[in-house]
């Protein structure tokens, strides 16, 4: 057998990242692997030349999609012919459902090629039938969480939890945030407040001036507290942009222009070293328990997005902790009831507070499969022993 062929495909930052581990893990396991696809420096970093720009395909909400639907079936019928074309052992789709699931679908209506998505699609919090469709494209789910594989082999679909990225990161050291501190002029006595308005530009728009109306309360009641905010490189000048607006300065980490593997590590660090944080609800919480920093999530959509997806909606909690940890000890402002005074009031709650998540923060990493071996290994020997 020639070299393993691998078409892969994500399409937002958490994608890159699973990718670039994923495929990493395959050039460990496999004789000889080649890639094709689309990817972000991480993917790329890794020998992946990208069809084109992954930030085209970063889109979330039924409102958000629409303006974009046209551009978007274009760049799925391209992307479905370059696969049935380049007849790859495996195509692989990280996230990002609705380019690629639909990009799945036609290259299973066109052929006879294995695909494999990983990370499965969250049918314990809402539209359950999903697994369902998702069984007649997809042959193997790579999942994130240990409760998920029921919920795939249930409707015929190979399913293996493979780890989640977040529990493999190292916490930061005394001695990291204490440097961390002194480079930016933060005082020990001062506490530090992590700001996390979102990794995608809708998000941004919909959280950042609630966000900062919110901050401005909060630096009024506790003059001494410092603020500094990770911008995600994509929408790091939109992040600044957003910011300019505030009644408060946060220090924003802008990794443009920066070693990918330094910016990284000074996120890591800045995670370690705030207090507590207030956090655009997702992926970014199990980074924050990480880290051990206790946080309010907070969250909304477009109008028309939060109307629909309400009625869809089949778990009383969003936080990824409240939900790995089967517990609700994580705030959460959402929707409608995403104000202002909601905002503040919780974060109030919080910084009086701040122990009550450790525990339940610790056992979601402990379940994730901190310890265990690194997810993008797992992930590939998974695909490879699946494979045959």
């Amino acid at each position: 057998m020639g070299a393993l062929k691998v078409f892969v495909i994500a399409g937002e930052p958490s994608g890159d990242a699973l990718g670039g581990a994923l495929m990493a893990g395959l050039k460990q396991e496999a004789q000889e692997v080649t890639f094709d696809g689309i990817g972000g420096p991480l993917m790329q970093a890794q020998g992946l030349v990208s069809r084109f720009d992954m930030s085209e395909l970063s889109v979330m909400g039924i409102a958000e999609v629409l303006p974009k639907y046209r551009h978007l079936k274009r760049r799925i019928a391209e992307t479905v012919r370059a696969i049935i074309d380049q007849k790859p052992d495996v195509l692989i789709t990280i996230d990002s459902p609705d380019f690629s699931l639909r990009v799945a679908k036609l290259v299973k209506a066109g052929s006879e090629i294995r695909t494999v998505h990983y990370v499965a699609p969250t049918v314990w919090a809402w539209r359950p039938g999903r697994a369902k469709k998702m069984a007649a494209m997809v042959d193997h789910v790579l999942a994130l969480f240990p409760f998920e594989p029921p919920y795939m082999e249930a409707e015929g679909m190979a399913c293996d939890f493979v780890g989640h990225p977040a529990a493999t990161v190292p916490r930061a050291s005394v001695a990291e945030t204490a440097a961390f501190r002194a480079r930016h002029g933060l005082r020990d006595a001062d506490p530090l407040l992590l700001v996390l308005p979102g990794s995608r530009r809708g998000e941004i728009k919909r959280m950042a001036p609630t966000f900062g109306v919110a901050l401005g309360w909060l630096a009024r009641k506790r003059p001494n507290m410092k603020m500094v905010l990770p911008a995600a490189g994509a929408v790091a000048p939109l992040v600044r942009e957003a910011v300019a607006k505030w009644p408060v300065s946060p220090l924003v980490l802008d990794p443009t222009g920066q070693d990918p593997d330094a910016a990284a590590s000074e996120k890591r660090i800045a995670f370690g070293a705030a207090d507590v944080a207030l956090a655009t609800s997702g992926t970014v919480s199990l980074e924050l328990a990480a880290a051990g920093t206790p946080m309010v999530s907070a969250y909304d959509l477009h109008w028309l997005s939060r109307a629909i997806i309400s009625r869809m909606v089949t778990t009383d909690t969003g936080s990824l902790i409240n939900h790995v940890s089967e517990t609700r000890v994580v705030p959460e402002v959402v929707g409608k009831d995403f104000t202002v005074d909601n905002v503040v009031a919780a974060m109030e709650g919080l910084l009086a507070d701040p122990s009550a998540q450790r525990d339940a923060m610790e056992l979601t990493m402990d379940l994730l499969g901190r310890g265990g071996a690194d997810p993008g290994l797992r992930a590939a020997r998974a695909v490879l022993m699946r494979m045959g």
